[in-house]
């Protein structure tokens, strides 16, 4: 006996006929008949006298029914509960990105979630992946938006979009135009971070896959704002997505140019840790920061961003 039994019964008692009660139940009449013979069968009852105009409950089903209403209102309360507390979402929520995300996506992300979840208490961290995968480990963050990492074993991934990376350099380089192929990346000075740092490690690849060797020139593990007063002040180039240097190039204080000759992207997913509990409530606030990311690329504002499923 099982609380789904004991809703269909309640069901047919109430409609007086198994095929009425079926139609109601988006069922089939012959599911229906074969659940109230287990019924039966469990109860070791006769629950229904039986006619050509329906059913009619014995003294048994008769007594099984109050049982039945009451387990069946017990389920709908719970449903209820459990919906309500989805719907408010978690009473503290952490979300993390790092800077380039951060910038381009707590906005709409925090408008969105103010919005859907008013009593759900927000706080926003930024910081390198290194320190947002730790957070993650920890319970500090809750949900992140990061670049895939080359190691996620203990987390939960969800891919949204992929980044294009360009070459930036200063204004005052004349001759690097609006396409530079891959293949001429060891003929330019680089800043780029340490290993294992992801972003070095993705042009390391790229440079093997291309049979080149970088030429780095210095080595910045700062936050990209450093790094790009580095390229502006003339100190050499650097690899980052458009959306990192927006502004500087529309200040005309930094040139982007799109490498030619080879995929140079990156993977910009949702991240949960796996060994964190989960929940209803933290599945809404994913769907939420899922649906502000698609927003934000589709209206232009994360540029040289391409949805996972476009």
């Amino acid at each position: 006996m099982n609380s789904d039994d004991l809703e269909c019964f309640a069901r047919v008692a109430n409609c007086g006929s198994i095929s009425r009660a079926a139609l109601e139940l988006g069922s089939d009449q012959s599911t229906v008949s074969r659940q109230m013979l287990r019924l039966e069968a469990t109860t070791c009852s006769r629950l229904f006298h039986r006619s050509g105009r329906g059913v009619i409950l014995t003294d048994a089903g008769r007594l099984l029914l109050e049982h039945a209403r009451r387990v069946t209102e017990s389920v709908e309360e719970a449903r209820r509960a459990i919906h309500a507390y989805s719907d408010q979402g978690p009473a503290e929520l952490v979300v993390g990105a790092q800077p380039t995300i951060a910038r381009t996506i707590f906005g709409p992300v925090g408008s969105a979630l103010r919005e859907q979840f008013p009593r759900t208490r927000l706080r926003f961290a930024e910081g390198l992946n290194a320190n947002i995968l730790s957070w993650l480990s920890t319970g500090t963050v809750d949900v992140a938006v990061i670049y895939v990492p080359l190691q996620a074993s203990g987390l939960k991934i969800d891919i949204l979009l992929q980044e294009q990376l360009h070459l930036i350099v200063p204004t005052s380089q004349t001759d690097v135009d609006s396409e530079f192929p891959v293949r001429r990346l060891g003929d330019v000075p680089l800043i780029l971070p340490s290993a294992p740092h992801g972003l070095r490690h993705l042009a390391e690849s790229l440079a093997s896959r291309s049979g080149i060797s970088l030429h780095v020139a210095m080595e910045c593990d700062a936050s990209i704002s450093v790094t790009k007063r580095l390229v502006q002040n003339g100190c050499g180039y650097t690899l980052l997505p458009l959306a990192a240097v927006a502004e500087e190039v529309a200040q005309g204080t930094l040139k982007a140019a799109q490498l030619v000759g080879a995929d140079v992207t990156r993977d910009v997913a949702l991240a949960t840790a796996r060994n964190r509990p989960g929940g209803s409530a933290l599945w809404n606030v994913m769907q939420t920061v899922r649906q502000e990311v698609r927003h934000v690329v589709q209206s232009g504002a994360w540029p040289g961003a391409l949805l996972r499923d476009a």
